[in-house]
């Protein structure tokens, strides 16, 4: 089995094991990696352009990509999704991004809102546990467990990422996020 396909195998806990306030996994044709994290907001891995239409008969209004070298311009041609594009570097993790895509996720007006990454897992998962941890007040243990053991395929060798949630000023987000409302 090549590396990659091991890297990014997603494998989740026994429904009985899960638990119930972790994101859900939702069943769209085509979009790998889909689950529901929150009323009006999802996440996946990268969709391509058949995924983008069916996304779009789904409902999602709003996408999120935070791909560094790849825009969903080409992708969406053809549906009414809205792309916001984002260059999130999972090496580097900045607050900017971070406040970004939390004001876009919390926004009522976007929603429903899908978040994707290349492979839904590592980027997305950050941005999902700092939207447990600002928007709606979840422990850093219970975000990083989530983000870390949800089965969305966390590389487990992305420490800073891991660090970056540890380590956050929450209020501080908090309230930049709220300023921009």
């Amino acid at each position: 089995m090549p590396w990659l396909l091991l890297w990014c195998l997603t494998v989740l806990l026994p429904a009985a094991e899960r638990p119930v306030t972790w994101a859900q996994p939702v069943t769209v044709e085509g979009v790998h990696n889909l689950f529901l994290v929150a009323p009006g907001l999802y996440r996946c891995a990268q969709p391509d352009a058949v995924a983008m239409g069916q996304l779009d008969r789904f409902g999602i209004r709003t996408v999120i990509n935070l791909r560094v070298l790849h825009g969903d311009g080409s992708e969406t041609v053809g549906t009414d999704l809205t792309r916001e594009e984002l260059s999130v570097k999972p090496w580097h993790i900045e607050d900017e991004d971070v406040i970004r895509v939390l004001r876009l996720a919390s926004d009522p007006t976007k929603a429903p809102v899908l978040i994707h990454c290349h492979h839904g897992s590592d980027r997305t998962g950050l941005m999902c546990a700092m939207y447990r941890l600002v928007v709606q007040g979840w422990s850093k243990d219970e975000a990083i467990r989530e983000m870390v053991d949800g089965g969305y395929g966390f590389w487990k060798g992305w420490t800073n990422i891991v660090d970056y949630v540890r380590e956050v000023d929450v209020e501080r987000l908090r309230a930049a996020v709220n300023a921009g409302r």
